[in-house]
């Protein structure tokens, strides 16, 4: 089994390997793929030299899985050659998360809407990811009538420049700026792009791909993000407003038993979710288990992740783990 990855040298390809190795992830040949600059690279991997490849040989080599860390126009281009020899994309660019032809999954959630047919498969938002699955066990047992969050997003999100304009503000250097403003000691309510309504292209994510991926057009979404000084994950302050009345008891409950998440609330001890102890982790942690007392049937969540993990390579590396599983490859 030939298994690509395709952007192997970005914050996010590094961390693929990284979970692939903890997964024992079993394949026979890996092509570690990158962009013409870094082709002839040679990386060091699991005791062997590898040496980076450009797309063009990749494709030719017609690997059975390739997963994509490479940017939106590498996956735009590229993702349709790999799937017209028979390689299956897990692509966690952003381009074909709407497409209406294309699986937007969550594995815990909407693995099994997966078919032999689908040849490129999107990995959600980082944000959203973590969102989505610490909703889906109160989903399904309450229903969701409307989301209200507000994210606190690491700036490993933007990518190694954006952690080099932020540590070189920090050692009061004159950075290449990455963001508009300076990171360091600063809040930035600015991610990704301003659209004509006022919101960013990520909060406009955060919107449509949670109704996507819960099959839900009826869920009413409304996010704010926000970038803010930190390396281990994102944060999410997260009120959600079910269809019925919940008791919180349940709730813990019905959060301690679903699949890859971790509940740590209990206040009174200091013991609540933060990015510095999510960072390296597979799971998405939760707390700050609390109910809305201005309005009926609504919970204040506070929902931590590593982005660079479950917000990008778990969740690709969970997609490869069901394809193979499944004998969908």
């Amino acid at each position: 089994m030939k298994l690509a990855v395709v952007g192997a040298t970005g914050l996010v390809g590094t961390e693929i390997l990284e979970v692939l190795q903890e997964h024992k992830f079993p394949y026979d040949q890996l092509l570690l793929v990158a962009s013409e600059r870094s082709k002839g690279k040679i990386i060091e991997y699991m005791g062997k030299s590898h040496v980076v490849i450009g797309l063009e040989e990749a494709v030719a080599a017609q690997p059975e899985i390739a997963i994509f860390s490479a940017g939106g126009s590498a996956s735009l281009e590229w993702a349709p050659k790999f799937a017209a020899v028979g390689t299956v994309v897990i692509d966690n660019s952003s381009v074909w998360r709407m497409d209406p032809s294309k699986k937007l999954v969550v594995p815990e959630i909407n693995a099994k809407e997966i078919g032999a047919a689908d040849k490129i498969i999107a990995n959600p938002n980082c944000s959203t990811i973590q969102m989505v699955l610490a909703l889906e066990p109160l989903r399904q047992r309450y229903g969701i009538k409307r989301i209200v969050v507000s994210t606190y997003q690491s700036v490993t999100g933007t990518g190694k420049a954006a952690v080099d304009q932020m540590m070189a503000e920090r050692q009061g250097k004159t950075p290449e700026m990455v963001y508009p403003h300076k990171i360091d000691l600063n809040v930035l309510p600015h991610i990704d792009v301003f659209q004509p309504n006022g919101y960013t292209k990520e909060e406009m994510k955060m919107i449509n791909e949670t109704k996507k991926i819960f099959s839900d057009e009826s869920i009413q979404v409304t996010s704010t993000t926000v970038r803010v000084p930190t390396m281990g994950g994102h944060s999410e302050a997260v009120n959600v407003e079910f269809k019925q009345d919940f008791d919180l008891a349940e709730v813990r409950t019905l959060l301690e038993n679903a699949p890859g998440i971790i509940v740590q609330d209990d206040p009174a001890n200091f013991v609540y979710p933060m990015p510095i102890h999510a960072h390296k982790k597979d799971e998405v942690f939760v707390g700050r288990l609390r109910r809305d007392e201005s309005q009926p049937n609504t919970l204040n969540m506070w929902i931590v992740a590593d982005n660079l993990r479950k917000g990008a390579a778990t969740n690709a590396v969970q997609i490869a783990e069901y394809l193979l599983g499944n004998k969908l490859v």
